[in-house]
């Protein structure tokens, strides 16, 4: 385990918490809690609103969980509402919630799009002292008077920068003025930058504290990521190669769009390769079925829209492929905190295009992480398209293959970084010219340039 995730010298029994609380914590192995979990709890337990920044994969779901399940009320329901940006979050959040309460009388109710809203009106009617859901579903049964916010005493943001995004905004805003009495607001992130926590303050007390655990760098301490240079023609091959000749274990493959994933994922099914997608267009009960396969160890490869970036909490992904770099760097935070949960060591490779050496030097900065390039000596890439290579003719000047990768690992590879960055990415102040030699397995080197 990381020293730096937990707080070694607290105990779930200092945080205060109740003794059925504590017995649900025990059963489910846990023995010392996370930095944000020692750190959170306290002040959400004395009634406090907080913000809470945390890597990801170091328990954020318990550090609000399990104050909730501590000061829940047993007979009143809608006493607490949990909102998450995706179906899989809340579904996974709500499992959690559920396991971690099962020696206390409080009850959570998942409610989300694609699944009988009569069922989840009827869950609610037998416990729901937790709603857990995605702001669609909840403001559907709310405005059907399905739900009610008359009694609720605790709203919680889950990775509340997506869901102060623009695309959430309104419905956050709505949602939270339907709430008329006093109530504590809770809200956790990985990343929070300094527009979200101003429209977060906006919606709490004026003494919210801000508790944030993420020391120096952002990205998963515990996650070996590498990069892998490619012509976009090239990808689909190289990933096969992969997953054929590195046989990682259990892999989530990451693409851009939702058009991407499903022909990837019948690509792999043509070459032999067991994998299935996951993504937003896909109807409810197939994503729950695909997300029971990858839990129970019987599915390897998961290609995913970043939709379920959030939403996958499986404690046996070995790797994670970004077969396209996102275009937000913190994305890409939350992409490779899929592996390397709870002290595990993982490993995450990114293609990276020609075109694509600026995005991957933004994740970097971001990170403050030299994200070593590796050369797959066994792989052989086809031949250049011929309406890409008729352009190159054309005008090569403007078309050079190279141009922009050349830009980004050229001699020196820091050029253009701030002092800042480079003191944040080597603090004690010895900048490597290159990236260190080092191999992974027998087929790969690194190479910091061609």
């Amino acid at each position: 385990m990381s020293d730096d995730i937990f707080a070694d010298s607290t105990t779930f029994k200092d945080l205060g918490l109740r003794d059925s609380v504590l017995k649900g914590v025990e059963e489910l192995g846990f023995e010392k809690p996370t930095d944000i979990q020692a750190q959170l709890i306290p002040p959400i337990l004395t009634g406090r609103d907080v913000i809470g920044q945390a890597k990801t994969g170091t328990g954020k779901t318990a550090a609000f969980g399990l104050p909730l399940l501590h000061m829940c009320d047993k007979d009143t329901s809608m006493q607490a509402l949990v909102l998450t940006p995706t179906r899989e979050l809340a579904a996974q959040v709500a499992v959690e919630l559920d396991d971690l309460g099962k020696h206390t009388p409080i009850k959570t109710t998942c409610i989300i799009g694609g699944e009988s809203m009569q069922s989840q009106k009827k869950s609610v009617q037998r416990g729901g002292h937790i709603i857990v859901g995605t702001p669609g579903r909840v403001m559907d049964m709310h405005g059907r008077k399905q739900i009610h916010f008359n009694d609720l005493r605790f709203a919680v943001l889950d990775e509340v920068d997506r869901m102060l995004d623009i695309g959430f905004r309104d419905d956050i805003r709505k949602i939270l003025k339907l709430v008329k009495r006093e109530h504590q607001t809770i809200f956790v992130s990985a990343t929070i930058d300094e527009e979200i926590e101003r429209l977060a303050r906006s919606h709490m007390k004026s003494d919210a504290q801000k508790i944030v655990t993420v020391s120096g760098s952002l990205t998963v301490s515990l996650v070996d990521q590498k990069h892998l240079p490619v012509e976009p023609w090239d990808k689909k091959q190289l990933l096969l190669h992969l997953l054929k000749h590195q046989e990682p274990e259990t892999t989530v493959v990451f693409c851009r769009t939702k058009a991407t994933v499903d022909k990837l994922t019948k690509y792999l099914k043509d070459k032999g390769v067991d994998a299935r997608a996951i993504h937003g267009d896909m109807p409810q009960p197939k994503r729950k079925r695909v997300m029971s396969s990858m839990r129970s160890g019987k599915l390897d490869v998961l290609i995913a829209s970043d939709l379920a970036a959030r939403g996958l909490d499986i404690a046996h992904i070995s790797h994670v492929i970004n077969y396209d770099l996102p275009e937000d760097p913190e994305v890409y935070v939350h992409r490779i905190g899929r592996t390397a949960r709870a002290g595990r060591r993982g490993t995450a490779w990114s293609f990276v295009t020609p075109e694509e050496g600026q995005r991957l030097t933004e994740i970097e900065k971001l990170t403050g992480v030299l994200i070593e390039q590796l050369e797959y000596d066994g792989f052989k890439p086809g031949p250049v398209p011929k309406d890409i290579a008729e352009q190159r003719a054309a005008a090569p000047s403007k078309s050079d293959p190279d141009k922009h990768l050349a830009k980004r690992t050229g001699v020196p590879w820091h050029d253009g970084m701030s002092e800042e960055d480079l003191k944040a990415m080597f603090p004690d102040g010895n900048i490597p010219k290159t990236a260190p030699k080092q191999t992974l397995g027998s087929r790969l080197r690194t190479r910091r340039s061609r």
